[in-house]
């Protein structure tokens, strides 16, 4: 019996021990996957925070780029509406600043009205074989002359019998620094005097005018003294020139006196010839320059012209002086400081109409007059 409970005692223990050791081998089994799911939990949490951080900042990223590409727009943007702003301003500008007034109309000239509506201040129109005046407007005021300076300056030439067949170069100080205007004919560009005297006369070259009086035997001071004395010598006392361009509103003169110079002018046939011809071809270097008229009635089939000159700076305003004939009579027109490119001519036109009808209307009256006698 003794012998019995001792081995059910032992087997009892060994039991004991048999299952501590399962235990302990099981706990060792699931140890690491224990360990592993803490920590994955542990874990778990930190990655969410990153991923959530990292969200963040790519969010912030996207927003500071948004933000910076907003603020590029908008200087852009600020940029542009500156610079429409600034060429509207220019615009309104050019139109609200008014162009450089002319002598006569700060003269108030052009507020005289007359019975053919000119658009000029100063007209004259004289029948060349009798001296009679036709009609006048202001016809004593002294006003810058422009262009019409180049028939004084023809004049000059022609009388000094130069060889029109000597070889002229252009040079820069034939440039102008007056008006700052432009000019096909280059420095160095190599023409004869003749047809120098051609551009000047018929298109109102600038720098063929210039490099007459410049090469003029004792250069530009004496061809101004000689200028200066043919007026006084044709009775224009009224007149006064600086320079063979007109460039210079120093170039000044009245209706009365240019009716005299034009009629001097028209003696000359190389003047006459030149200054109505309606374009001229002129070969400077390997180039071939064409030239047309500067006054559009030289082409016309209305018109007979025996000598023209327009001529335009802002001080003188629109210019134009003719000898012409017209109904019957030979004429001498001066029309000075008309506003409006067209408005010279088209106070000649006005006048031609007028005068037309005039002789018309006089003829008519003459006829019924031989009838009812």
């Amino acid at each position: 019996m003794a012998i019995s409970s001792k081995l059910s005692f032992g087997n009892a223990s060994w039991s004991m021990v048999c299952l501590a050791t399962l235990f302990s081998v099981v706990l060792l089994a699931f140890a690491p996957a224990s360990e592993a799911a803490t920590k994955k939990a542990h874990a778990s949490p930190i990655k969410k925070s990153l991923t959530v951080q990292k969200r963040q900042v790519a969010k912030t990223a996207v927003k500071r780029k948004s933000v910076v590409s907003a603020k590029r727009e908008a200087v852009v943007s600020s940029k542009r509406k500156a610079v429409v702003s600034a060429k509207r301003k220019a615009v309104v500008h050019q139109a609200v600043v008014p162009a450089k007034l002319s002598f006569g109309q700060l003269a108030g000239l052009h507020g005289e009205q007359d019975n053919l509506n000119l658009r000029s201040s100063v007209a004259l129109v004289v029948d060349q074989d009798t001296s009679e005046v036709l009609f006048s407007k202001n016809d004593k005021a002294v006003l810058p002359i422009a262009s019409l300076t180049k028939l004084m300056t023809g004049l000059i030439i022609t009388d000094a019998k130069l060889p029109l067949d000597e070889m002229i170069t252009i040079t820069q100080a034939d440039v102008d620094t007056e008006k700052g205007s432009s000019s096909r004919l280059r420095v160095g560009s190599v023409l004869n005097r003749g047809e120098l005297m051609h551009l000047a006369l018929m298109s109102s070259e600038n720098r063929a005018a210039h490099a007459l009086g410049r090469t003029f035997p004792g250069g530009l001071a004496v061809f101004a003294a000689q200028m200066n004395a043919k007026a006084r010598a044709l009775g224009m006392m009224d007149t006064r020139y600086v320079e063979p361009t007109g460039l210079s509103s120093s170039n000044q003169s009245s209706a009365r006196d240019l009716a005299k110079l034009v009629n001097a002018a028209h003696s000359q046939p190389l003047l006459r010839e030149l200054s109505t011809s309606p374009n001229f071809q002129v070969a400077v270097g390997n180039r071939t320059l064409q030239y047309n008229t500067t006054n559009r009635l030289v082409k016309s089939p209305s018109w007979d012209i025996g000598l023209q000159k327009t001529g335009y700076i802002s001080e003188a305003g629109q210019c134009l002086v003719m000898q012409a004939r017209v109904a019957g009579r030979k004429l001498i027109m001066v029309f000075l400081d008309s506003t409006g490119k067209l408005s010279r001519t088209a106070d000649a036109e006005r006048v031609r109409h007028w005068l037309e009808a005039s002789t018309n209307g006089a003829s008519a009256d003459a006829r019924s007059s031989e009838l009812g006698g």
